[in-house]
């Protein structure tokens, strides 16, 4: 017979599953919710539910979106002759903050891992050729995390898409071997992807 798991128990188990939230911090988290005057209790239930609800992947670049299409891709002033690939949404996040793109982005939702099974029909790879198949793409950005997977990743696409026609390019360097985008200064990160460079170009 299954034992019962109180909601208290329930409530630090669900945290625990959050990344970066080891079981001590899911107790904190948990015993402040409790503390918590019951109305920011339910408004942080309310806000759960909600973008579980109202959030869902853009149509175009697979970014999240209330809309169907998400507000970079909806924005006419934007250059749609190129596109930029990242691995998750919040790095498209990360690079609005630079201020230094005014491209489209193409969100991959993943990246190629053997290891954990993860192979390229995992990852949005084929919506992003049949995008550069349509002919308006002019330059494609490679801004994976520069990590093993992420290069591995970039390098896999870079193949893809030769002899599509278009400029294949990557973030120039500075950006910390082995960090995510999401965390890099926004300064380190906007003038990387200024100084891009043609991915056959030496990185070092």
């Amino acid at each position: 017979m299954k034992a019962h798991v109180g909601p208290v128990s329930r409530l630090m188990d669900e945290l625990a599953k959050l990344p970066g939230v080891g079981r001590k911090s899911a107790e904190r988290m948990a015993y402040h919710i409790l503390r918590a005057a019951p109305e920011d209790a339910r408004g942080l239930a309310e806000a759960v539910r909600d973008v579980r609800e109202r959030v869902h992947a853009c149509s175009i670049c697979g970014s999240f979106a209330e809309e169907r299409t998400c507000p970079v891709c909806s924005d006419r002033s934007r250059d749609a002759g190129t596109v930029c690939v990242v691995e998750m949404p919040q790095d498209v996040a990360q690079i609005e903050k630079t201020g230094d793109y005014r491209g489209l982005y193409h969100v991959l939702m993943g990246r190629l891992s053997p290891l954990e099974g993860v192979g390229p029909k995992d990852i949005r790879v084929r919506e992003l050729l049949a995008r550069v198949g349509k002919g308006e793409v002019k330059e494609v950005i490679l801004a994976m995390n520069p990590t093993a997977e992420g290069d591995a990743t970039a390098a896999y696409i870079e193949k893809a898409l030769r002899g599509k026609g278009v400029r294949v390019t990557r973030p120039a360097r500075g950006l910390p071997a082995g960090s995510a985008i999401e965390f890099v200064d926004s300064g380190i990160l906007g003038e990387a992807i200024r100084a891009r460079r043609e991915t056959g170009e030496d990185r070092t």
